[in-house]
């Protein structure tokens, strides 16, 4: 049989080592020789002697009852074996954490990580009850980060003489040593009209970076 289909960029070949790597643009794998971590219903196939253990709370001190912030609980995966995940077509990205870094993530954009990162959600400061920007995660420690994000991202440097505001519902995260604060673009007047609908934003000052995707959020599915 032959196709296109069945060229050398699609085929899944074996790992080599353990740990996260992306398959193609749209999907990551993870050889797992004892246990990851990953959103719940993310997994799309799986080879070898894995158990995957949807929880709530701690496994070894690291998943937490709180859920990421969009209501997205995670799974543990346990074993040796390989596998791979990916949500609805979404572009794939790896993040390599060293100590000392600390990452600020949206939870509809978290798809996998290694068990060596640690994360706590957080109310962001300042953000109020509006849209995507009332919890986060925060990761430190070292390891790789799977993300996802609808369309190519756009990372915009922030400064201390240029802060950036984000519309909460394309944010995908920001360095965490930025300060958080609402921003009102539209005028009461324009407001009481029936406004642009970018009424507030999220406001970003200090010296790092910003995330953003190209789309504004859509409701999330529940995982079966």
């Amino acid at each position: 049989m032959k196709s296109d289909l069945f060229s050398s960029e699609n085929l899944a070949q074996q790992a080599t080592a353990p740990g996260m790597t992306l398959q193609n643009a749209k999907s990551i794998k993870y050889a797992v020789n004892g246990e990851m971590h990953a959103r719940q219903g993310a997994m799309i196939a799986f080879r070898g002697d894995l158990q995957f253990e949807r929880k709530g709370q701690g496994i070894g001190g690291m998943l937490k009852r709180a859920v990421t912030g969009e209501g997205l609980p995670l799974m543990a995966v346990r074993g040796q074996g390989e596998a791979w995940f990916a949500h609805e077509a979404a572009n794939c990205f790896i993040v390599e954490m060293e100590h000392g870094d600390v990452l600020t993530i949206n939870g509809r954009n978290v798809l996998c990580f290694d068990p060596t990162l640690s994360y706590e959600i957080k109310t962001v400061k300042g953000a109020g009850m509006t849209g995507g920007g009332l919890f986060n995660s925060v990761f430190t420690g070292y390891g790789k980060l799977g993300l996802m994000c609808e369309g190519h991202p756009i990372v915009i440097p922030v400064t201390p003489q240029q802060p950036v505001c984000v519309d909460t519902d394309a944010v995908v995260g920001w360095s965490a040593n930025l300060t958080t604060s609402l921003h009102r673009s539209q005028s009461v007047g324009s407001m009481i009209r029936g406004g642009s609908g970018e009424a507030v934003q999220l406001r970003l000052d200090g010296e790092g970076f910003v995330i953003v995707r190209p789309s504004e959020a859509k409701p999330e599915k529940t995982a079966n």
